[in-house]
C-alpha cells in the first residue's frame, strides 16, 4: 500500500483539498491520510472529503500528548508529529511506501518515478536547491537561508517499509519528539536541520537532484516553468511534477516571484489557479480558525514566553501536567504563571515550594531581552518572510 499524507490544523484544510486532489487525481490507488493536530472543523464530513482517512496527533501513541504539544508552537507541532506519522503508518498500519507532502504542494503529474524509485531506495529526499546560484541576491536568498533552515526541503519525504527505511523513521521521529523547535540560534529549525544528517547516518538513502520536484520560489533562478494547465506544465523541458506554494500566507511567495520569475507567465497562472482553488475549498471560512492547541481551555491565547516557560521548567510539567486546563484558580498553569508575572508576586503551587520563581522568571526575561536573542530573532523573521518551509 502507498499512503500519501498530510499534516495541518484545521485553518489548513482548504490546502490540504486542494493537495489531497492532486494527488488522487494522478494516483487514483493510493491512500491519503489527513494528519490533524486538531479537531475538525463544523460540518467536516470524511466522506465528502478527498481524504481517504482522518487520524489527529493525539491517536499516534505520543506520551502525555498534551503537555507534549503545549510545549510547541503550531509550526513546531505540525513538524514534530511527522516523524511518529511515518512510524506509526510503517510499523502499526504496515504501510510499504509513505509520502509526505506539505500541504501547500500541488501534484501536476504523476510521481509514479518516485514511488518506482522506492523500489531501490529506503528514503529519498530533495534539496532545497540541485545547482549553485550565480548572484549575491540569490546567495544570501537561497543558498544562505538553505544553511540556516536545512539544505533539504521536508516539504517532501520518503520512506519505504525496510528496516533501513524503519531505523531512519525511528531515530527522525525521536529527535522531533524531542527537539523539534524553530530554534535557529540553537541550530535547529523544527524538522528540517536533523536531516541534513540522514546522508552520514544512513546509507539507503537517494537524493533526488531532479528540477521536476519540490519547484519552488528558492529554486526558481534555476529551473524554467513553462506551459499551462491545459497543456501541461514543464519544468527545464520536462513534467513539473511537484510545486510548493510555500510562504503563501505571508506573501513571500508573491514577494519572491516577483523578484525571481517576474515575467514567467505559467507561474502566475498557477499562483491565480491556487488562489482560486483554496477559495472554493473554504479559505475565506476556515483559513483563520485557532487550533485548540494554540489556546488555553478558556480560549485565551498561549503566548510563546509562556510555552518556553513550560519547556524549560520540568517541575512546572511535573505540577500541571495539562497546562491547557484553567478551571481551578490554585491548579492551573494558565492562573499560576499570571499570578507569577505579577509585579511584586511571587505566587507559586505547593508543588513547587522551595523553588526561587524569580530568579527563573528573570533568566528568561534576560533571554527574551537580551540582543543576541532579538537580532537572532530578527534573522529568522526576515528568513521566514523570504522563504517559509
Amino acid at each position: 500500500m502507498v499512503v500519501f499524507f498530510t499534516s495541518i490544523t484545521s485553518n489548513y484544510l482548504p490546502k490540504a483539498r486542494v493537495l489531497a486532489e492532486s494527488v488522487k487525481r494522478h494516483h487514483p490507488d493510493g491512500h491519503f491520510m489527513l494528519l490533524l493536530s486538531d479537531v475538525p472543523p463544523a460540518g467536516f464530513d470524511i466522506e465528502r472529503e478527498p481524504f481517504d482517512s482522518l487520524v489527529t496527533a493525539d491517536q499516534l501513541g505520543i506520551a502525555d500528548f498534551r503537555r507534549w504539544a503545549f510545549m510547541h508552537s503550531v509550526v513546531e507541532l505540525c513538524t514534530a508529529v511527522k516523524g511518529p506519522a511515518f512510524k506509526w503508518l510503517l510499523e502499526t498500519r504496515g504501510a510499504d511506501k509513505v509520502f509526505y507532502l506539505d500541504p501547500d504542494m500541488v501534484v501536476f503529474a504523476p510521481l509514479t518515478p518516485l514511488v518506482e524509485r522506492l523500489d531501490t531506495s529506503s528514503v529519498l529526499l530533495t534539496p532545497h536547491l540541485c545547482e549553485p546560484e550565480t548572484t549575491p541576491d540569490a546567495v544570501i536568498d537561497n543558498e544562505i537561508c538553505s544553511l540556516k533552515h536545512g539544505v533539504f526541503n521536508l516539504g517532501f519525504l520518503a520512506v519505504r517499509n525496510s528496516s533501513e527505511g524503519r531505523r531512519f523513521a525511528d531515530w527522525w521521529a525521536q529527535r522531533l519528539l524531542d527537539h523539534c523547535y524553530d530554534d535557529i540560534p540553537g541550530g535547529i529549525f523544527t524538522d528540517q536541520r536533523w536531516v541534513d544528517l540522514a546522508p552520514c547516518f544512513f546509507e539507503d538513502l537517494a537524493v533526488i537532484r531532479d528540477a521536476s520536484y519540490n519547484v519552488a520560489t528558492w529554486n526558481l533562478t534555476q529551473r524554467t516553468v513553462t506551459g499551462s494547465l491545459r497543456s501541461g506544465l514543464m519544468v527545464n523541458g520536462q513534467p513539473l511534477r511537484l510545486y510548493h506554494y510555500s510562504g503563501f500566507d505571508s506573501g513571500a511567495q508573491e514577494l519572491m516571484l516577483k523578484k525571481y520569475a517576474a515575467s514567467s507567465e505559467a507561474l502566475w497562472a498557477i499562483r491565480d489557479w491556487y488562489i482560486a482553488e483554496c477559495t472554493r475549498h473554504g479559505q475565506h471560512e476556515l483559513g483563520k480558525l485557532p487550533s485548540i492547541y494554540t489556546v488555553y481551555a478558556n480560549g485565551e491565547r498561549i503566548g510563546q514566553d509562556e510555552r518556553l516557560l513550560y519547556r524549560l521548567r520540568g517541575d512546572l510539567r511535573d505540577a500541571f501536567p495539562d497546562p491547557y486546563v484553567c478551571d481551578s484558580v490554585n491548579h492551573s498553569y494558565y492562573h499560576w504563571y499570571r499570578a507569577e508575572q505579577a509585579p511584586g508576586n511571587a505566587a507559586r503551587p505547593p508543588e513547587l515550594a522551595g523553588r526561587e520563581l524569580h530568579e527563573t522568571r528573570e533568566a528568561l526575561n534576560r533571554i527574551l531581552q537580551s540582543r543576541s536573542w532579538r537580532l537572532a530573532q530578527k534573522i529568522a523573521a526576515v528568513a521566514r518572510a523570504l522563504r517559509l518551509s
